[in-house]
């Protein structure tokens, strides 16, 4: 089964909390044993497994990261100006892949899955949920 996800960003990089979203996917797919591979659809976004605890890690992330790729001196902004946003997103990666155990995400208990959005805000960003049954 694969479900495409449509979410809003409200800043330029942030993290959002997916968990709901992807778990919902699982449900409606009734697979008790198996997969879901989590896919952010475009250049400049990723999907990072994270504490979900409280902001502050998702806050450090997004910190670091700037950091370690700061704005406004990449070959890639004499286009487009988000020379940074591609570097991150590459960093991070474009996906995750979750277990399935007993019908659930095989999280533990202080992981989240969480959309990176680096070159918002976007009125719309596609994450494509595959689900797959393993025997």
């Amino acid at each position: 089964m694969r479900k495409t996800v449509t979410i809003s960003t409200s800043d330029r990089e942030q993290l959002i909390d997916i968990t709901d979203r992807v778990k919902a996917v699982v449900s409606k797919s009734s697979i008790q044993n198996g997969l879901v591979h989590i896919y952010a659809q475009g250049a400049t976004a990723a999907i990072m497994i994270q504490e979900n605890w409280d902001d502050s890690v998702q806050m450090d992330v997004v910190d670091l990261l700037r950091k370690l790729i700061p704005q406004g001196i990449w070959l890639h902004d004499r286009q487009d100006g988000n020379g940074d946003s591609h570097l991150k997103s590459g960093l991070v990666g474009p996906s995750e892949t979750v277990p399935i155990i007993d019908g659930e995400l095989g999280l533990s208990t202080w992981q989240n899955i969480f959309f990176c959005e680096f070159d918002g805000p976007r009125r719309e960003r596609h994450i494509t949920c595959t689900v797959l049954a393993v025997e």
